[in-house]
């Protein structure tokens, strides 16, 4: 039993690798070609039917995926932009929510207002990985990926929470909106609380045990579960708990973590996303048999026709939604520290709202029954409508935003120069800070020993060249001798000086964070390297 089950996830996570490399090739965003591929898959003969669990969902999957975009996401840029992220990840679901609620009680006979916000809440929020996916390859600018970024990592908990609270509704027949409102803070605001502190007490652990990057990667692979699984056990958001943390422990990670175990964590949580992500997506694919045969209380067509309206106006929702928030904020006093998208990247953030597999899992985790043998109302219709709103909005909005940024001249040209000169200007800032830590520091070994003067002429001179704007990073590197340690020792602690700049720099905002992460990188597989010759 346990061999055919090793064996069949195995076999998903192979022709996962091989869709997805497909879906290069046809220059379709993974994401949406692994729901079709699985849907395709589904329908063959002799495909045993596959239903997601939720609590392997939310337990297995959510933690790791939201830590890992948690990870990835500067803590600057998401400060930066909390003003437009909390319009997106809090008010735009509330505001879903309440709009479905009102829909579906409208639309459906028998459908009561309770069960409107349960579907509300399911459907409100968009999938992080999807549309990050879609934008990947484009060149738009990045602050609106960082917001989309942004805004997935916390509208997954706001809609949980609605969900949650609406589900309550439906098995006990009460509602308070007082209590719901302040009950949301607690919930959300503690949530936040014991993901800062569990990650507070992981970092103190990488920073004063002797730790190795073995251990280091294990510390960080388990954090998301124990802030999620703490949180949800006092019954307080672990989704907030995990975003939290993982951007807690990120923003500190080149003063906790060693350039071995930040080279590791790298490769593992790239790794583990694309596995988790790509996995997730086909099942939920292979989700439509199963939703489609335990389909009893209305037909197909009405319920797809159910699903379409639904599906439609959650589009609309959200384009409404962000041109009211946009058309605010321009009128408003403009602070010098918000961003504010000119008319086209309005459009493309109100078209980015594909929904994914929080949604699924938040239909599938609806009970069976309420009270003893009575059962949930309109159970699989609601499944089915997530199901046809996931599909919609992943195939029409996903596969449409290509061509919208290319007719729209959405794509930042200048994206490129711009970085370039400020990689630039960053470079030169590191050697110059070089150039200053050898005069003081190697006068001497300057005067007498010729590596030393040849490492002093290579940040010269890199200094000069980049000052011209030129592309040259100053030539070959130098070439060391085994019995020159002390050269040695001179490179590795050039790699501290400029490793400390970093911080400043971040720590004042002088640069794109992104930027300073990639340097920081770069420092660490130059460290690598220079600890490979001298072991």
């Amino acid at each position: 039993m346990i061999e055919s089950s090793l064996l069949l996830i195995l076999s998903m996570l192979f022709v996962i690798t091989l869709l997805t490399m497909l879906s290069g090739k046809l220059r379709i965003p993974y994401p949406i070609f692994l729901v079709i591929a699985g849907i395709a898959i589904s329908i063959l003969p002799g495909i045993p039917k596959t239903r997601i669990n939720p609590d392997l969902v939310f337990l297995i999957f959510l933690p790791p995926i939201l830590f890992s975009a948690a990870w990835q996401m500067p803590w600057a840029d998401f400060w930066k932009m909390r003003r437009s992220i909390s319009a997106l990840g809090f008010g735009l679901v509330f505001f879903t929510s309440v709009i479905i609620a009102y829909l579906s009680h409208a639309l459906i006979p028998g459908f009561d207002l309770a069960l409107g916000f349960v579907l509300g809440g399911i459907i409100s929020p968009p999938d992080a990985v999807a549309a990050s996916a879609v934008l990947d390859k484009l060149k738009v600018p990045r602050t609106i990926a960082n917001l989309l970024e942004g805004e997935s990592l916390v509208n997954d908990a706001s809609s949980l929470i609605v969900f949650r609270f609406a589900l309550m509704a439906v098995l006990t027949s009460t509602f308070s909106l007082w209590e719901a409102t302040r009950s949301f803070f607690l919930v959300a605001g503690m949530g936040i609380l014991i993901g800062l502190a569990i990650a507070y007490i992981v970092s103190l652990i990488h920073k004063h045990f002797p730790t190795t990057p073995v251990i280091d990667a294990a510390l960080t692979l388990l954090a998301p579960y124990v802030m999620y699984l703490v949180a949800e056990s006092v019954h307080f958001s672990g989704v907030l708990a995990v975003v939290t943390g993982g951007l807690f422990l990120s923003y500190h990670a080149h003063d906790t973590l060693t350039y071995e175990s930040r080279l590791n964590l790298a490769g593992i949580w790239d790794t583990i996303g694309f596995l988790l992500n790509g996995f997730i997506f086909v099942l939920i694919g292979l989700q439509m048999p199963y939703i489609v045969n335990n389909f009893t209380s209305n037909t197909v067509k009405e319920a797809l026709y159910y699903g379409l309206i639904i599906s439609f106006a959650v589009i609309v929702i959200r384009i409404v939604w962000v041109y009211a928030f946009i058309f605010l904020r321009r009128a408003l006093p403009k602070r010098t520290s918000s961003y504010l998208p000119g008319n086209k990247e309005v459009f493309l953030i109100a078209w980015c709202g594909m929904r994914g597999v929080v949604s699924l899992a938040a239909a599938l985790s609806i009970p069976f029954y309420l009270k003893g043998t009575t059962e949930f109302p309109y159970r699989n219709l609601i499944l089915f409508i997530t199901f046809v709103v996931i599909l919609i909005t992943l195939v029409v909005q996903g596969l449409t935003i290509t061509p919208i940024i290319r007719l729209l001249k959405i794509e930042d040209d200048t994206r490129f120069q711009k970085r370039k000169a400020e990689d630039n200007l960053l470079k030169v800032q590191l050697a110059q800070a070089c150039l200053e830590f050898i005069d003081t520091h190697y006068s001497r070994q300057l005067r007498e020993q010729e590596p030393f003067k040849a490492l002093r002429n290579r940040y010269a001179h890199m200094i000069e060249v980049k000052q011209k704007k030129l592309s040259d990073n100053g030539g070959p590197p130098v070439r060391e001798e085994d019995s020159m340690r002390r050269f040695k020792t001179l490179l590795l602690e050039l790699v501290d000086v400029r490793r400390a700049e970093l911080v400043s720099y971040r720590i004042n905002a002088d640069f794109d964070e992104e930027l300073i992460k990639e340097k920081e990188y770069e420092l660490d597989l130059e460290e690598a390297r220079l600890r490979s010759t001298t072991a």
